[in-house]
C-alpha cells in the first residue's frame, strides 16, 4: 500500500471515472474509493474543494481536477500527446472540449429526462444513504431529483437551449460513430488527451435511460470505444492528420468551432463584465444563461497552450478552416 494511490470518486461524475480510466492505462496503482459519508472525513483532510475527483498521493498530497491530474502525471512520464506538435495540441482543444461542452450533453439528458433523473438520484441515494435502509434512500432519492433539476440552468439547460443541447449530442455521435468505425481511439491506435476528456462525460450518459438508449440503436462503434475506454491499452501508434482528418474536421468545424468556442468567448466577456446573466446568438438559435468562472479558467488554458503551439506545422490553416482560431487568439 505504500505506493498506492487513492482516487476518490464517483461512477456518476466523468472528471471521477476520466482519471480512474488513465490511472489503469498508466498501470498506476490505486484504490478507488467512494466518496460517502463513510469517507468524507479523509476526503475533507486533502481536499481543497469539495468536488471528485480528488488523488490522494503516497506522501498524502491532495490533487483536483481532473485534467492538472492528468498532466502531472504526463509530466513524468508522457503516452497521450503524439510527436506532431498540431495533433498534440487538437487533442487538447478536444479533451477540453469533452469536459466543458461534453458535460452540458450529460447534465441536460440526465436531469431534464423524469426516468433518468430518478433513476440516477437513486444511483446517488443508495451512494449516500445505502447504510440508513430504504426509507433514508427514498427520501434522499427525492431531494437529490429536485437539487438537481434545479440545477440544469448551470450548464445552460433550459427549454430555449434544450433542442440546441441535443442535436449537438447527436450530432456528435454520428461524427465519432464514422471515425471511430475504422481505428479504436480518437487520434488511431492509442488513446489521446482527447479519448479521455470526450469519454468520461460520453461514459455517463451511455449509463443513462435516454441518452444510452439512443447511443447503444445508433452508435456501436461508439459504444464499443465507451467500453475499450473503461481499461484503455495501446493497440498501435498515433495516425497522423492526412488520415484523422476526414473524422475530426467535421468534429472541430460543427462543433468545437461553431458551438463550443464562442460559447466560452461569450462565457468569459460575461464574467469580465460582472453580468449576472449573458445571451448570444448560438447555432441557428438563442443561448442564455448564468456565466460559469472555471469555464472562463479553463479558456485562458487552452489559450496558453494553443500560444505555446501556434507555430506547428499546419495549425494555425486547420483552426482558421474550422472556425476555431479566433476564440484562441
Amino acid at each position: 500500500m505504500g505506493d498506492t494511490y487513492r482516487i476518490y470518486g464517483s461512477e456518476l461524475s466523468g472528471y471521477s471515472v476520466k482519471v480512474r480510466s488513465y490511472f489503469r492505462y498508466k498501470g498506476l496503482p490505486h484504490e478507488w474509493l467512494l466518496r460517502s459519508p463513510a469517507t468524507q472525513a479523509e476526503f475533507q483532510k486533502y481536499a481543497k474543494l469539495p468536488l471528485v475527483p480528488l488523488v490522494v498521493t503516497p506522501e498524502g498530497e491532495g490533487i483536483q481536477d481532473s485534467t492538472p491530474i492528468i498532466e502531472r502525471f504526463e509530466a513524468a512520464s508522457p503516452s497521450l500527446a503524439p510527436a506532431d506538435p498540431t495533433l498534440a495540441f487538437l487533442s487538447a482543444l478536444l479533451e477540453e472540449y469533452g469536459d466543458e461542452w461534453g458535460n452540458k450533453w450529460m447534465f441536460h439528458y440526465r436531469w431534464t429526462y423524469p426516468a433518468d433523473c430518478w433513476a440516477t438520484a437513486e444511483r446517488i441515494a443508495v451512494q449516500m444513504a445505502g447504510a440508513q435502509g430504504t426509507l433514508a434512500v427514498a427520501q434522499a432519492r427525492s431531494a437529490i431529483a429536485e437539487r438537481m433539476s434545479g440545477r440544469l440552468g448551470f450548464v445552460g439547460s433550459n427549454p430555449t437551449t434544450r433542442p440546441l443541447i441535443e442535436a449537438s449530442f447527436k450530432r456528435m455521435l454520428e461524427i465519432l460513430e464514422a471515425h471511430l468505425a475504422s481505428r479504436p481511439y480518437m487520434l488511431g491506435g492509442r488513446p489521446a488527451m482527447a479519448d479521455f476528456g470526450l469519454w468520461g462525460q460520453i461514459y455517463e450518459a451511455a449509463t443513462d435511460p435516454t441518452a444510452g438508449g439512443m447511443m447503444r440503436a445508433s452508435s456501436p462503434h461508439v459504444m464499443a470505444w465507451v467500453e475499450r475506454m473503461m481499461s484503455p491499452r495501446a493497440e498501435g501508434a498515433f495516425e497522423d492528420w492526412a488520415a484523422l482528418s476526414t473524422g475530426l474536421m467535421p468534429l472541430l468545424a460543427e462543433e468545437v468551432g461553431r458551438l463550443f468556442l464562442p460559447w466560452s468567448v461569450a462565457n468569459a466577456e460575461a464574467i469580465a463584465k460582472g453580468q449576472p446573466s449573458f445571451s448570444m446568438p448560438l447555432g441557428g438559435s438563442t443561448w442564455s444563461q448564468e456565466p460559469q468562472k472555471y469555464h472562463a479558467r479553463s479558456l485562458q488554458e487552452i489559450r496558453r497552450k494553443y500560444a505555446a503551439a501556434k507555430d506547428a506545422s499546419g495549425l494555425d490553416a486547420i483552426l482558421e478552416k474550422t472556425g476555431c482560431l479566433a476564440a484562441l487568439r
